[in-house]
């Protein structure tokens, strides 16, 4: 594995390192060990599956709340996605700020978003499947969002009149 961290602290593009023979490929996806040289500790306590047929889908902008905010590594298993993670920890320099990853089945990358971020995604393809390893459980009373397309992120998303459900429009401006 290969972490990369963005310019938003905390925030890694995870790559895969495949070892090829003549059966295909074999590729870790997580390490404990890894993530820990890199200062992150994540240990992860639920996966979830989420299955979008048409391209142009959007969730988000979510995250969790204290007592129990949650971590998330993120990967596209089919498909295509565009991965964003904007930061709303109070007191970070990057308060505000987002950053927009690509993520598909055909590369194997991952995206890292650390405690306190919200973190959605559009897809880029029909028929997309999105892994998430979380590192705290679901918490309905916790769950929280903002507006995907609030002005005082200015996230350019790459389909800009996105599939949406009623809870994720209805989601407010945030208020920092």
């Amino acid at each position: 594995m290969i972490l990369t961290e963005s310019r938003i602290a905390g925030v890694f593009v995870v790559d895969i390192a495949p070892q090829a023979d003549e059966r295909g490929h074999f590729a870790r996806c997580y390490c404990a060990e890894v993530f820990g040289r890199h200062g992150i500790r994540f240990a992860p306590v639920q996966c979830n599956l989420s299955f979008n047929p048409y391209r142009g889908t959007l969730r988000g902008l979510h995250y969790q709340a204290p007592p129990v905010p949650d971590a998330k590594l993120v990967r596209c298993t089919r498909g295509a996605i565009f991965d964003v993670v904007v930061d709303l920890r109070p007191g970070s320099p990057t308060r505000g700020e987002w950053i927009g990853v690509e993520l598909s089945a055909d590369d194997g990358r991952a995206l890292f978003v650390p405690e306190g971020c919200a973190h959605g995604f559009q897809t880029l393809r029909p028929e997309s499947e999105v892994f998430y390893m979380m590192g705290a459980p679901y918490r309905a009373e916790l769950a929280r969002g903002a507006r995907w397309n609030d002005p005082a992120f200015g996230i350019a998303w790459p389909e800009p009149a996105p599939r949406l459900n009623a809870r994720d429009a209805a989601y407010p401006n945030h208020r920092a």
